[in-house]
């Protein structure tokens, strides 16, 4: 299967890397001044990385990696909230020990809460947003305010897992902790409290609650109202890079640091993947590859109306109060609960093992809509993507190469659909595609897609999210001027590679086979 033949690279940092430590002309990272500390949390992992700006590139350095592991207690999952909060304090520690640091900034996957008491004690772990209380809130709460007027209001996709039907399905089944609750704060709102003492809500975390008027960018008060939601458990919303507080002197004692500014950065993962596009350009379309695959453009301004609504295309808080524009679509999480599987199975395999096997697999045999119920919860993936491709009259893929030739040019004919009703609902034509993240460190996703889009694709960084976490607190100390300045900054720090179209007729005739799996 020729699928990698053309890529290339396009530009390339020369710094080395020395036992973890990066190093330029000589000079390590922890020499360097006005380093910040971010925290990334991903679904599976956590990561503290050190950054610090010299000669016009951003260096990182990670000082500490923690898994990241759900907990089910009596039928709910919940997030490990206070081992979250341990491990911030251990890179705290880690970091200072390579050097002074001037801020920290967390980012983390939208949705998600903590609720805390008059007291601000949390009254009980974040709830994961794959747990199945929302199983029917969106019917629940559509009986009560229509769903044309949610969209109208809020812009967004609608997601079982959204903030909303949370928060509803507590109305409906626990409504006596709203006897209890003071303040709901997203998850990296909570950590930035637990280290300062202070409430606040920053945008793009509040802008993926489907609370949020999208126009005013304020709380919706004809949701909350509606679905009677306290608007006073709503912190005050601030702006993407706002100095929430300084570090606590209990912590700063406890842990043996200075105090440090505490920066509300981009705390939804994917604004700061997005704030590290390395474009210039001001209509560009992005798609942040890892466990989710988020697909969309940056705007100035939300694009409601019956068309984005017929797509479920979300208008979403970006850096700058820009909106992003973009469609949820389930990721390499289908790669990476197979491969679970197929472990417990006693068969271990890499991920560049398994993309081996996917392109000794004969392509265009199955597909299947990634986005289909039944690939949202863990379990036996590749179980359910044999059921959909017999279900649905095509080949059954048997083999492990099979299996991950259907995800992979599954993934990209879904990135082609959502592409082209982006552009429906911009009336804009995009003639590249920026992909970042983690997946794109897969070649075969990478040269898929251009194949799938029939669009050339620009494939990086790969530490999307870090960097755009470091920007976004650089710029809040005044070291980098704007986003245009970061995205440069970021160009210049980073490998990309090219990926360019091939066996255009192939893939044309394979979409028009694919999208009649479309849910």
């Amino acid at each position: 299967m020729e699928m990698l033949r053309l890529h290339k690279k396009v530009n390339s940092n020369e710094a080395v890397y020395v036992w973890g430590v990066q190093m330029k002309g000589g000079i390590s990272v922890e020499e360097m001044k006005k380093q910040v500390l971010a925290f990334d949390f991903g679904g599976g992992s956590g990561r503290a990385i050190l950054g610090s700006l010299e000669n016009g590139k951003i260096h990182m350095e990670e000082v500490h990696r923690f898994s990241n592991d759900p907990v089910i207690i009596n039928d709910t999952m919940y997030w490990d909230t206070l081992r979250h909060f341990f491990e911030i304090k251990q890179g705290i520690v880690k970091a200072k020990q390579k050097g002074e640091f001037k801020s920290i900034g967390i980012d983390t996957w939208g949705v998600d809460f903590g609720l805390l008491d008059e007291h601000g004690a949390l009254l009980e772990s974040a709830v994961h947003y794959r747990d199945d209380r929302t199983v029917g809130m969106q019917e629940e709460v559509f009986k009560v305010i229509p769903k044309e007027k949610v969209y109208d209001l809020t812009g967004l996709q609608f997601e079982n897992f959204n903030t909303i039907f949370q928060l509803y399905s507590l109305i409906q089944k626990r409504p006596w902790m709203f006897e209890k609750i003071d303040k709901l704060l997203l998850t990296p709102d909570l950590f930035n409290y637990f280290l300062t003492g202070e409430k606040k809500a920053e945008y793009t975390m509040a802008a993926t609650t489907q609370l949020l008027d999208a126009r005013t960018k304020e709380w919706c008060e004809p949701i909350l109202d509606a679905l009677q939601i306290p608007k006073k458990i709503l912190p005050e919303i601030v702006p993407s890079g706002t100095v929430v507080g300084m570090l606590k002197p209990q912590i700063c004692e406890e842990l043996g640091v200075e105090p440090v500014k505490v920066i509300a950065i981009t705390g939804h993962d994917t604004q700061s993947a997005v704030v590290s596009v390395p474009t210039q350009e001001k209509d560009f379309i992005f798609i942040s590859c890892g466990t989710w695959s988020l697909f969309g453009t940056e705007l100035d301004a939300p694009v409601i109306g019956d068309k984005s609504m017929e797509c479920n295309i979300s208008n979403e808080g970006g850096y700058g109060n820009t909106t992003t524009l973009l469609k949820n679509i389930i990721g390499l999480w289908l790669a990476q609960e197979s491969r679970r599987q197929w472990i417990r199975e006693g068969q271990e395999y890499s991920y560049g093992e398994l993309e081996k096997m996917a392109l000794e697999a004969e392509p265009f045999q199955s597909f299947i809509d990634p986005d289909s119920p039944e690939f949202v919860a863990a379990g036996n993936i590749p179980e359910r993507i044999r059921t959909f491709c017999r279900r649905t009259g095509q080949k059954v893929p048997d083999t492990i190469g099979e299996i991950m030739c259907c995800i992979n040019q599954s993934l990209a004919m879904k990135y082609r659909y959502a592409l082209e009703q982006i552009e429906s609902c911009t009336g804009k034509h995009y003639p590249v595609i920026h992909m970042i993240g983690g997946g794109i460190q897969s070649k075969l996703l990478c040269q898929m897609t251009a194949g799938a889009a029939g669009r050339k694709v620009i494939a990086g960084p790969v530490e999307a999210t870090a960097l755009g976490n470091i920007a976004v607190q650089l710029m809040a100390l005044g070291e980098i001027k704007d986003v245009a300045e970061a995205r440069q900054i970021i160009a210049n720090s980073e490998t990309a590679y090219e990926y360019f179209p091939q066996d255009s007729e192939k893939w044309d005739a394979a979409y028009e086979k694919f999208k009649t799996f479309i849910h």
